[in-house]
């Protein structure tokens, strides 16, 4: 659509309406209305509000369709299709009188639904276009999993189509997905098919104008458009609002246009006044802004030195030796189990994150205390269970201070049913998408990047999930796998298909049964082992002591198996007993 581009080329700023959803949603009686819906029910509620961000001197309006692509997701797609296209017919005859652009607003479609996010959004986009508009804002995204489809697919059926990608980046630049903000609007403007890229939601002026600043200037032929939210919100009795004020917000807008975006607008609580005080900053501001371009990624400069990945890289064998932390402040027990295991001579010592569930002293900790005071390569498992992003965040941040480089990203168990009521699982992501956002960090904010590893239940009934699950952790950034315990003649040949499927490098799991007890227990009540009949039979009758015997002859027999197909051994210690795992050690 010609029109649009010469008026962006023009070098004046394109300024957008407001938030559609946080404004209808203050109206008398719509609190908890889905605002999409009033397409249909509320038709002159929706036009009445198209008309006042126009009567603010606003040059384009969203289509009130932003969450039409969770309702097609769904069972009632007609009813979605419908929203989609009074949404269009609504905002097309609100916008004629006042000679205003349209753009068909497409939210970010959900995952794991009956139609894949591209789908979703192809869909949504040959209604639109169906209706006759040729503008698009797809927005709010956490990633660019379905945007290169949706691209291709509207240069293909409207050639003249015009298409903004914006991503949804919290105050540091992350994606609620774990990706890197910036990374992603880069890669979206270096596609042919975008025509503008940029920022929206989740932060408010100030934030995004650093992040403008950050990601310095798009492509030639490209523009930066960027979306705010009216500040942060707050709960006023049952309602969220935002506080920030139309002054300020229209203040802030007119220096993101100064550093170079040429699409503007308002997202979350932005209301007609905040669109009028920027329509009037931009008037009194320079309208010519300078275009944008991608800058290239300055390299990371690994100033600590990461003995495990070295020994790793330069293709020695390696042994890490798990160590359950305390489940009190007792620590001496644990340090001096450290140091004998370090004098057996184990590479690293991995520190699992409350496992199954029951509240230990912190993995993170104890792996800075231990690289600090015993010089070992801590291992530190970290699960997506009890922390949120920002608490994760702070974490890795922390770590890595303390020179700790390499970490084990696991989703984490469950906590049980009667500990619900004390600790509260949060679980924002899964370990791929937890990897995801450690790679983002390494290659943004660290000095020194995490090696990340991640886990392989050589175990698993369905191995070929597995393997699958295992390669979308490489994509996102996993180096290595420590495996689950090798104790059936099944969990070998799923380590062999690992080592033929997988690039990273392999830890084979050895866990030395010291008991016919322990055994059974093992393989009925603990997810993730499976233990052959001949290895429970052997140990019936046996003492402590012959038990032993057993497990370090079992255990150095797998090692010997297993080695042709792993990179080194993930040793775990068996209630504490230090002892048994030197002499295994010894044996290796």
């Amino acid at each position: 659509m010609k029109e649009i581009r010469s008026y962006l080329a023009e070098g004046r700023p394109l300024l957008f309406d407001g938030a559609m959803g946080t404004y209808f949603s203050s109206l008398p009686g719509r609190t908890e209305a889905f605002c999409e819906a009033a397409n249909l029910s509320a038709p002159e509620t929706v036009a009445s509000i198209h008309r006042a961000y126009l009567e603010a001197r606003c040059m384009a309006v969203k289509t009130n369709t932003f969450s039409a692509g969770v309702e097609l997701a769904g069972e009632n797609v007609h009813g979605a299709e419908l929203i989609i296209e009074e949404g269009a017919k609504l905002a097309l005859e609100a916008a004629k009188a006042y000679g205003a652009f349209v753009f068909a607003d497409i939210g970010p479609a959900p995952e794991n639904s009956r139609l894949t996010r591209a789908e979703n959004y192809c869909r949504q986009a040959d209604v639109f276009l169906e209706q006759g508009v040729r503008c698009f804002l797809a927005e709010t995204l956490p990633s660019m999993e379905g945007v290169p489809d949706l691209a291709r697919h509207l240069k293909e059926r409207c050639p003249d189509a015009f298409l903004i990608v914006s991503f949804a980046a919290a105050f540091d630049g992350t994606t609620r997905e774990g990706f890197d903000g910036l990374a992603l609007c880069r890669q979206a403007a270096s596609m042919e098919e975008t025509d503008a890229v940029g920022f929206n939601c989740m932060s408010g002026p100030r934030h995004l104008l650093e992040l403008v600043r950050k990601l310095g200037q798009v492509p030639d032929g490209k523009f930066l458009s960027v979306m705010p939210n009216a500040g942060y919100p707050t709960v006023l009795g049952r309602r969220t609002v935002y506080q920030g004020g139309p002054d300020y917000f229209g203040e802030k807008l007119a220096e993101i246009v100064q550093a170079g975006a040429a699409v503007v607008g308002g997202c979350c609580g932005t209301t007609p006044a905040h669109i009028a005080k920027a329509a009037e900053a931009l008037t009194a501001a320079r309208s010519a802004a300078p275009r944008a371009s991608v800058k290239e990624a300055v390299p990371v400069l690994v100033s600590d030195r990461n003995s495990l990945a070295e020994k790793l890289d330069a293709g020695r064998r390696i042994v890490a030796v798990e160590l359950d932390p305390p489940a009190d402040d007792r620590i001496g027990f644990f340090l001096e189990g450290v140091r004998s295991l370090k004098n057996a001579g184990a590479d690293a010592v991995t520190i699992a994150d409350c496992p199954i569930g029951r509240p230990r002293a912190d993995s993170s900790l104890l792996a800075c205390k231990i690289k600090r005071e015993l010089d070992i390569e801590p291992l530190p498992h970290l699960t997506c269970r009890d922390r949120n992003l920002n608490a994760t965040k702070a974490l890795l941040l922390g770590l890595s201070i303390e020179g700790v480089h390499n970490v084990l990203l696991v989703t984490g168990d469950p906590i049980p049913s009667e500990s619900r009521d004390e600790v509260k699982s949060v679980f924002n992501f899964n370990s791929r998408k937890l990897a995801r956002f450690v790679s983002s960090l390494n290659e943004t904010v660290l000095q020194s990047p995490f090696r990340i590893f991640g886990a392989l239940n050589v175990n698993a009934r369905n191995f070929d999930m597995q393997l699958k699950m295992a390669m979308e952790k490489e994509e996102n950034g996993v180096t290595g796998f420590l495996t689950q315990p090798v104790l059936s003649r099944e969990a070998v040949e799923n380590l062999k298909l690992a080592r033929q499927t997988l690039k990273g490098k392999i830890l084979g799991g050895i866990y030395p049964v010291v008991s016919y007890k322990n055994a059974c227990f093992l393989d009925n009540e603990i997810a993730g082992m499976r233990i052959c009949t001949e290895i429970i039979s052997i140990y019936k009758d046996k003492n402590r002591e012959e038990a032993e015997d057993l497990a370090v002859r079992i255990s150095s027999a797998v090692a010997k198996e297993t080695e042709p197909y792993t990179d080194g051994l993930y040793l775990m210690t068996p209630f504490q007993r230090v002892p048994l795992m030197v002499r295994i050690l010894e044996s290796l």
